[in-house]
Formats: C-alpha cells, structure tokens, sequence
C-alpha cells in the first residue's frame, strides 16, 4: 500500500487526546477525505492498548466535529460548535481560497474573501473557549503569505497572522508550500510545518505524462521566477536531473496595480533542445506569467512543457489556459486539491490532480499519537520506491 504506516505506524502510543476534526465549510470535501482514510486505518488496526479506558473512543465511524457559522442580516458572524470538544485534540481544516462561498450582507449576496475565512477559522478557536486538549490549524495556502516581508511603510500581514493564532491558543500550524517560509521566525517557539508536495507532483506527472523519463538528458526542473528556484533546486535534486530558471526583467520607473511590470523573462540554464521540461511553482494566480515562461521554453526548441503547481487559484478564468493549449504553449497542469478546485477545471482535458487528502490524513493521525513526522516531511523513500516500481 502507498503509505503502509498509516496503518501500522501508531500501534503502541497513547493519543494525545480523543481526535477532533473540524472542517470549516471552505474544506468540507477535503475534511471528508480525510475522515474517511483515518476511520478506515483505526478500523483495521489492532493496537497494543486495545480496550484500554485510555482508549475509549479511539475508533469512531466519525471524527468530525459539527460547526455552524451562521451570519446576521449585517453581515456580522459568530462561531458555534455543536458537538463536545472538552479533551479533545482538535485539527481545524480552513481554504482562505475558497470563493464559490457566499453569505448575505443588508441584501446583497457577497463573495466569501481570505479574510472572511480568516475570521471564520478564529470565530471557531474562540468557540472552543480553550475546553480542547490541543488545537491544531491545517491552513493548505497560508493567509496573507504574499504579505510575508516588509519593504517600505506597509504591513507585514502574515507574520501577525500566526502571532495572532498562537495567542489565541493554537500549537500547531501545518501549511503547504508558502510563498516564503521563513515568515515561521515570527512564532519561533511554536509548532509550524511547512509542506512541499513532491511526491504527490511526480505521481502525478506520471499519470499525466506516463512516458516521461526521469534521465538528465531528457528532463529539467524549471523555475518560472527567482522566487521560486528553491522549490525547482529541491525537486531537481531528488530527481537527479538538472535545473534552470527565469528572472523577470522589471521596469522599476512604474507601478501597475501595485507592482513593477514585467519588461522581459531572460532565461538561465542548459540547452533545452527536445527535453521534457516541469514548470514548478506555487501557486499560479492569474497565469500570465507561467504561460510567458512556457512561451519561451518552447521558442528554446523544449519538448514537452509541464506546469506544476500547489495551488491553482485561476482568478482569470481558464481561458487563457484553454487558448494556451490549443497553441500548444504547454502539454499538461498538474495542481492540488488542497484549494477550491473549479468543476471547469477538473474536466479540461490538459488538466491533473493531486489528492492529498491521503498525505494529511496520516499527518493527523500520526500527530494524534504525538508521533514523529520527520519521515513524512522527507519524501526522497517514497520517491525512490515510486520510481523504482516504473522501472525509472
């Protein structure tokens, strides 16, 4: 099985407490998931404290916690928990991201924001008044992550952010892929785990692209921007192959919609002549700026052009994307679910996702037992078994 130690990982150590699961309704798909596989592995485990009163409780048929967030005419909310949380260890699922949401407001019908997330996520911690044993945040896009550095007077939202969460009793942040993660010195003390999901690209790559080639001479890692060269260098790495990157060229006399404009993407690496390239990133917005970089790797005579990315946010529609790839700028997208995923996009025919609901789930129940995760945060096992198995 692909992770054998869900299931035999935690046979011996207590819980820290009974296991909660709140997915706010930004997350309920993914929330379902993951109750689904650690209710199936608690089924099927046979643990050494089996009929232990310090067990009781262990194995549930469910382990979410039924919330409200009702809203007044206003606008204004409040957080209500419906089922008892006293002891509990409470992990809280929360998509800043998600705007298919929507609530009234004096009549008029608005569009949930990050923020509005946000205040939701701390509208349930105040809920919980402090009765948890422990409380826990899986916040898949970290909130105001591109806030996360000060240049000039302006704010620096996402440190506040996590000093705001810690005060208010939260123990364990665990994002995925922040745009910056060293934003974690601003809660030194406290636990914060940050994701990269390589594994879960290079299955996918290969249920994309079932013919790619995992050989230096067929394959680069590419960043579409200096800010993301380390994600590329570290898969580039466990891959054994090599890497290349673009720097965007600025006009830095002009300010449009608050950021200096792209004048050029000027190209560093080896020659690219008929290799399968992986273009990886982040998160990818509006699009235009991968695309540019696609643009250029095939007027580099690149074979196949592959976009990865952990969140796919889209807020210009797909059809810049559609346009693309009936130009034949790129050959297929690979993204997650731990973002609000469109139904368009899940039927575009270039397009493949990664569940992590998988990875998560045992992230909760191996932290449930207060059990190291050093080995889930490392990848490079499961990527070598992974390639091993296709013959790569």
């Amino acid at each position: 099985m692909e992770f054998q130690t869900g299931y035999e990982r935690n046979l011996e150590s207590i819980p820290v407490g009974d296991l909660g699961i709140i997915a706010l309704k930004s997350c309920e798909d993914l929330g379902r998931k993951i109750n689904d596989h650690i209710v199936n592995w608690r089924s099927e485990r046979v643990h050494e404290h089996q009929g232990s009163p310090l067990l009781e409780g262990y194995d549930k048929d469910s382990y979410l916690v039924s919330t409200d967030l009702p809203r007044f005419g206003s606008g204004e909310g409040k957080g209500q928990i419906n089922d008892s949380v006293r002891g509990k260890d409470i992990y809280i699922l929360v998509d800043v991201c998600n705007y298919s949401l929507t609530y009234s407001l004096n009549g008029y019908t608005n569009r949930m924001s990050p923020d509005d997330h946000y205040q939701d996520l701390k509208r349930i911690i105040a809920a919980i008044g402090g009765k948890a044993r422990r409380v826990n945040v899986i916040m898949p896009f970290l909130y105001e992550s591109r806030q996360f550095t000060r240049t000039g007077r302006e704010s620096l939202d996402c440190g506040l952010t996590l000093q705001e969460l810690v005060k208010m009793g939260v123990e364990n942040i665990i994002t995925f892929d922040a745009h910056d993660p060293r934003v974690q010195n601003a809660i030194p003390l406290h636990g914060f785990e940050n994701i990269l999901p390589v594994y879960q690209f290079i299955k996918g790559l290969f249920r994309a692209v079932p013919d790619l080639e995992i050989d230096p001479e067929r394959l680069m890692i590419i960043s579409p921007d200096e800010g993301a060269a380390g994600r590329a260098i570290y898969m580039a790495n466990l891959l054994g192959v090599d890497m290349g990157m673009f720097y965007k060229r600025r006009d830095y006399a002009r300010v449009v919609n608050g950021k200096h404009p792209v004048v050029a993407h000027e190209f560093l690496g080896r020659d690219l002549n008929g290799k399968d390239v992986v273009l990886l990133d982040d998160m990818i917005v509006s699009g235009k700026s991968m695309l540019a970089a696609a643009k250029q790797l095939k007027k580099r005579k690149a074979g196949r052009v592959l976009i990865c990315a952990t969140f796919g946010l889209f807020t210009k529609s797909l059809d810049r994307f559609d346009k693309a790839y009936e130009e034949g700028v790129f050959d297929a997208l690979v993204t997650t679910n731990l973002v609000y995923q469109p139904p368009e996009l899940l039927s575009r025919p270039y397009y493949t996702g990664c569940d992590l609901s998988k990875y998560i789930a045992l992230l909760i129940d191996t932290l449930n037992h207060d059990g190291s995760v050093s080995d889930l945060l490392t990848p490079t096992g499961r990527i070598n078994k992974f390639l091993a198995e296709h013959g790569k």
